[in-house]
């Protein structure tokens, strides 16, 4: 017998049917991801495809991009009116921890993630901490939020111990699906994998900015540990 099993793809294994996808940028023309509603509308064809059952959007807010929630709450309903499908939408945010997050936060106004609207997606830069991460993590704690950190693994500033620290404070992590496929590089991939297997992931999601990322996605071949932890994973829900 060959020793060695095949590898799944995540679409062969159907990891992804029924599930919740926590971080896409698919709402169109309001960030760096998806630019038109036609474009979007054909993307959610083919997260069909997967079997994605929910969706999240989670544009950007940032000093670069800082999209007001009413200006984001009419796109989703522009991009609903030219959506028939079956997955559910729903609008949250992907938030930078910059300046201008201070100013939200001192107002709490907020797209919070999750059903019960309780948890914040933030992320930092990738290569330095911002100033004072902690007590910002504290502060959001403070105004009745969960942090949930997008794509922790993808920090270059990050390693294992800090990792088990913030979630020891509560903060709770997001893989992005694409890490494992090694999108982001090896450095990447192996911090993801070491999340999954110590567990200190909660959800996942595909951070889709355009639409050929999807085929990515469902092309990752997985061991059968590794899917069984996706799996796992993938059945978690805020």
């Amino acid at each position: 017998m060959w020793p060695f099993a095949r590898k799944k793809s995540i679409k062969e294994s159907g990891l992804l049917a029924g599930r919740c996808d926590y971080h896409s940028h698919l709402l169109p023309a309001v960030d760096d991801g998806i630019e038109s509603i036609a474009e979007a509308v054909e993307t959610l064809a083919e997260y069909e495809k997967a079997g994605i059952a929910e969706l999240w959007l989670t544009p950007h807010i940032m000093e670069d991009y800082p999209n007001g929630r009413e200006k984001l709450q009419q796109r989703l309903e522009e991009l609903q009116a030219a959506y028939s499908g079956t997955i559910a939408l729903h609008l949250a945010a992907e938030y930078m921890l910059d300046e201008h997050f201070d100013s939200l936060l001192r107002t709490k106004d907020f797209l919070p993630i999750g059903e019960a609207k309780n948890h914040l997606l933030v992320e930092t830069s990738y290569f330095t901490p911002p100033m004072n991460l902690d007590s910002t993590l504290r502060r959001i704690q403070s105004a009745g939020y969960h942090p949930l950190l997008a794509h922790p693994e993808r920090y270059a500033y990050m390693g294992k111990k800090r990792y088990e620290e913030l979630h020891e404070k509560g903060i709770r992590f997001q893989l992005n699906i694409m890490s494992l496929a090694g999108a982001y590089g090896r450095e990447a991939q192996k911090k993801a994998e070491w999340l999954i297997a110590h567990d200190l992931y909660t959800v996942a999601g595909s951070d889709l900015h355009c639409p050929d990322a999807l085929q990515l996605i469902v092309a990752t071949p997985l061991g059968k540990k590794e899917s069984t932890a996706l799996r796992n994973l993938l059945k978690n829900k805020l």
